[in-house]
């Protein structure tokens, strides 16, 4: 998950809270499907819908027309975070303390990149994430993406 510069992610903040919305997070991808990509998470507590991505997405337009935060053109792709829910940063971690968590790194560690298991808690810059009786400490800077799995 490539997340966007503090600066995109205060411009977005600034829009979308005001609305009601929480942020969940923002993700800006370079050369996706030949292009760039500003996807944006947003969530309430009753969920959201279509409705709520299309109003979030014609406001925050026009603001980042204004603001010009980011070189060159981009795809706008406002959506909710789904089942699977992404996690951004220590705060989404502790939230969802107890929870399966699917974590990917950049780079492998002991010849592994992938973890699925029980996130156990969030130290300094450290996620804990036990897999199989095992509890692996995993550097915040080295994930490249984590996500919630769904529990039915």
């Amino acid at each position: 998950m490539q997340k966007a510069s503090a600066k995109l992610q205060e411009i977005v903040r600034n829009v979308v809270e005001p609305m009601g919305y929480e942020l969940v997070g923002v993700e800006y991808l370079t050369g996706y499907q030949g292009g760039n990509l500003l996807r944006i998470y947003i969530d309430k507590e009753n969920g959201i819908d279509v409705d709520d991505c299309a109003a979030v997405s014609h406001q925050l337009s026009g603001v980042l027309d204004v603001e010009d935060p980011l070189p060159g053109q981009y795809s706008l792709e406002v959506s909710s975070p789904g089942l699977d829910r992404p996690l951004f940063d220590s705060a989404d971690f502790e939230r969802f303390v107890g929870r399966k968590v699917n974590v990917r790194l950049d780079a492998s560690i002991g010849g592994r990149r992938k973890y699925k298991g029980q996130l156990l808690g969030v130290e300094d810059d450290q996620i804990l994430v036990e897999v199989d009786g095992e509890v692996y400490p995993l550097f915040m800077d080295q994930i490249q993406e984590a996500r919630l799995v769904p529990e039915f």
